[in-house]
């Protein structure tokens, strides 16, 4: 098993890259690094890689990038991805602010890029758009969650921070509650893509901005139950599904074994559980445009 201890970037497919990078930078809020050979790369005003667009006859997410602890022998990773009987391939310079990673292949063949040592590729500076801290975490609609769960736990190092019943589960690689979701749904595909705002102010900020650009909101704001943070969504240009969120639980101590109390927590403490079902805190119910991306 490697240990991972933060989620990167993830690198999109899009049949028309040009139309994205005006979503990303003009909308989200994001820096264009470098766009070259087909390919763009998006920053936070930090200059954190978060989104890399490449061309595809279909938008999909085709890549999952994970740092492990900085300074950590990037061949002693590649043992470890080895160790589990999964074909994996070191490569040099293959993205900006990354001098080597190891790449494979997870259950549902999107690749998984595992790396220690990264630096920023933009400049500190201001944004148009919303302007996130950072991507915060991506969920998938799966056949069967629990083996991708078992894939994440055994390969990757991911912890388990909820489920709802046996078909959504919720895992963190870091401090943050989650930072990949699998769904159960009838197709294999991502399900939405989730950026991290400062705070409340900041989402209703977005959500200003969003309407001024006739972009409607198809669930939110809200209050999640798992995770309990504060919550809205959109569709991007393809079709996919944005959230925007704030005030996620994170486990600060993983020795506690308890997220730090909040007082919207009605669990004192506050633990890894089976949530009965899919309820928020506060907040209207999804809207049928929302609920079609588990279709």
């Amino acid at each position: 098993m490697i240990q991972t201890t933060r989620f990167s970037h993830a690198v999109f497919e899009t049949p028309d890259i040009d139309r994205q990078i005006d979503y990303f930078t003009e909308v989200v809020g994001l820096q264009l690094s470098e766009k070259q050979n087909g390919r763009a790369f998006l920053a936070t005003k930090l200059g954190d890689l978060v989104v890399q667009l490449e061309k595809g006859s279909v938008p999909r997410c085709a890549k999952l990038a994970f740092q492990a602890a900085p300074g950590t022998d990037i061949a002693e990773i590649k043992r470890g991805v080895e160790a589990e009987n999964i074909a994996c391939e070191l490569r040099n310079d293959a993205t900006p602010g990354v001098p080597k990673l190891v790449t494979f292949k997870d259950p549902k063949d999107t690749v998984i890029e595992v790396f220690a040592d990264q630096t920023p590729i933009g400049k500190n500076q201001q944004v148009r758009g919303i302007g996130p801290i950072k991507l915060g975490h991506l969920a998938f609609v799966v056949d069967d969650p629990k083996k991708y769960v078992e894939f994440y736990t055994r390969v990757l190092g991911f912890r388990v921070s909820d489920w709802i019943q046996d078909w959504f589960a919720f895992m963190r690689c870091g401090p943050d509650h989650h930072t990949i979701n699998f769904v159960r749904g009838k197709s294999i595909k991502m399900h939405h893509i989730a950026f991290e705002l400062k705070d409340w102010a900041h989402v209703q900020n977005a959500c200003d901005f969003l309407g001024s650009r006739n972009i409607p909101l198809i669930w939110g704001p809200g209050r999640h139950g798992p995770g309990h943070n504060i919550y809205t969504y959109h569709r991007n240009p393809d079709d996919q599904i944005t959230e925007l969120f704030t005030e996620l639980d994170k486990m600060l101590d993983e020795k506690l074994g308890y997220f730090d109390p909040r007082p919207w927590h009605r669990d004192r403490p506050q633990k890894p559980k089976v949530w009965e079902g899919a309820r928020d805190i506060w907040g209207l119910p999804p809207s049928p445009e929302y609920m079609r991306q588990r279709d």
